[in-house]
C-alpha cells in the first residue's frame, strides 16, 4: 500500500486536473532544486516533489495510488524514488528555462522586427459614408532611415560579430547537479542576442533603423461604412526596428450626424410636418434625399405617424449590392389658432360629417402601467 500523501506533497486537492497538478511542481521545483538550495533537507523534498508528481502525472499510476495500490509495482523496475521511463526530465527543464530540453537551438535574434499598428480616426458626413470617397491622410509614422537603410551601422560601417557569443547570439552554461551535468542557455549579455554589435551607429537614426517622418496617402473609403467601421490598410503602419516589416494602418470611421436623415444600418429616417388639410385632400410635397429633390405623393386620408418608403433611396450596402430604403414618417400638425372665418368653415364641415360631438374610440393596448399592472393581478 502506498504510504506518502502525493496530494499533500504538491499541495493539491484530490480532484486536481492533470494541469493544476503540473502546475504545482513547477512551482515546487523551481524553490526546491539543489541548484537553487542545496542543503540535503531540500534535496530530500526536492525528490518527494517529484516521485509524487510521476505518479499523479501518470494516469495508470493515479489510478493504482488512488486505488491504494503500490504505483511502482510495475514500473518496469524503477523502484520508488527512482527515475524510471515515467521521469518528467522536460518537466524540471521547463520549470527552470521555459523549453524543454531537445529544443532547438534559438540562434541570433534578428534586429529586424515587425512595426507597430496604427490607427487613425476619420470624420465622413453622411453622403460621404453612403456612397464613398477619397481621402489623402496625413500620417506621422516611422520610415526606413534613408542613410544607413535600415541596418543602424553608420556609413561604410558594419555590425561586428560578437566575441562573447561568436554570432550565435546565446550563451550556455554547465552546471553540476545530483541530476548530472545540467547545460542551460540564456541571451549573450553584451549583445543582447543579436549575435552582433553595432560599434558604430547611424547618426541620423541613432541605431534604430529608422526615423519618424511625417507623409501622405491617399486612402479610399468604400461605400457603405458607419460609425464605428475599422478599415485595414496592410503595411500602411509604422516600419520596424531595424527596418522590419511594417505594420498595418487602421481607419476608424466617425459618422457626423445629419441635419435632416437618422441613419439606422442601410435605411435612412426622416420626418415631415403637413397640414391637417393637406393630410386630409392629398398633396405633392417636394423631399431631399441623399440623390437630390423629389417629390413624395401624400395620399388623401395619409395619418399622422405613416411612413411612407422610398424604397432604394437609402445607404449603399457595404461590400455588396444594392442601398437601403428612405422612410419618411408623417406628422399630421393640428392648427392651435383660427380667425372667425375658418372657425366658421370647420364648424360647418364638422355639421356637414356629424362630427359636433364626436363618441372617442378606444384603441387596444393604451392603458397605462398601472392598469397593466392591475389586470395582471386580477389574471386578464
Amino acid at each position: 500500500m502506498a504510504k506518502s500523501d502525493y496530494y499533500g506533497t504538491l499541495g493539491v486537492r484530490r480532484d486536481a486536473s492533470a494541469e493544476e497538478i503540473k502546475k504545482a511542481y513547477r512551482r515546487l521545483a523551481r524553490e526546491l532544486h539543489p541548484d537553487v538550495n542545496p542543503d540535503p533537507e531540500t534535496q530530500e523534498r526536492f525528490k518527494e516533489i517529484t516521485q509524487a508528481y510521476e505518479v499523479l502525472s501518470d494516469p495508470s499510476k493515479r489510478q493504482m495510488y488512488d486505488m491504494g495500490a503500490d504505483p511502482f509495482a510495475t514500473a518496469g523496475g524503477a523502484g520508488a524514488g527512482g527515475f524510471g521511463a515515467g521521469f518528467p526530465f522536460s518537466d524540471i527543464m521547463d520549470a527552470f528555462f521555459g523549453t524543454a530540453t531537445g529544443g532547438a537551438a534559438r540562434g541570433p535574434r534578428s534586429r529586424a522586427r515587425r512595426g507597430r499598428n496604427a490607427t487613425i480616426r476619420v470624420e465622413l458626413d453622411l453622403r460621404e459614408a453612403a456612397f464613398g470617397t477619397t481621402r489623402e491622410l496625413v500620417v506621422d509614422t516611422a520610415v526606413v532611415c534613408d542613410v544607413c537603410t535600415g541596418s543602424g551601422a553608420a556609413a561604410g560601417t558594419h555590425p561586428d560579430t560578437c566575441d562573447m557569443c561568436h554570432g550565435r547570439g546565446e550563451v550556455s552554461q554547465v552546471t553540476r547537479s545530483f541530476l548530472g551535468q545540467v547545460m542551460t542557455s540564456r541571451p549573450c549579455p553584451q549583445c543582447g542576442g543579436f549575435g552582433s554589435i553595432i560599434r558604430h551607429p547611424c547618426q541620423e537614426c541613432s541605431g534604430d533603423g529608422r526615423v519618424r517622418t511625417r507623409r501622405t496617402i491617399k486612402v479610399r473609403i468604400p461605400a457603405g461604412v458607419e460609425d464605428g467601421t475599422h478599415i485595414q490598410l496592410a503595411g500602411e503602419g509604422e516600419i520596424g526596428p531595424g527596418g522590419g516589416p511594417p505594420g498595418d494602418l487602421f481607419l476608424e470611421i466617425v459618422e457626423r450626424p445629419h441635419e435632416i436623415f437618422e441613419r439606422r444600418g442601410d435605411d435612412l429616417h426622416c420626418t415631415v410636418q403637413i397640414p391637417m388639410t393637406a393630410a386630409a385632400l392629398g398633396t405633392i410635397l417636394t423631399v431631399e434625399t441623399l440623390d437630390g429633390a423629389e417629390e413624395l405623393d401624400i395620399r388623401p386620408g395619409t395619418q399622422s405617424g405613416q411612413t411612407i418608403p422610398l424604397y432604394g433611396r437609402g445607404v449603399q450596402r457595404l461590400n455588396e449590392t444594392g442601398r437601403g430604403d428612405l422612410l419618411i414618417h408623417v406628422n399630421v400638425e393640428t392648427p392651435t389658432r383660427l380667425d372667425p372665418a375658418q372657425e366658421e368653415l370647420l364648424r360647418e364641415l364638422s355639421k356637414l360629417r356629424g362630427e359636433e360631438r364626436p363618441p372617442g374610440k378606444f384603441a387596444p393596448g393604451q392603458q397605462g402601467f398601472f392598469s397593466r399592472l392591475r389586470d395582471a393581478f386580477n389574471g386578464r
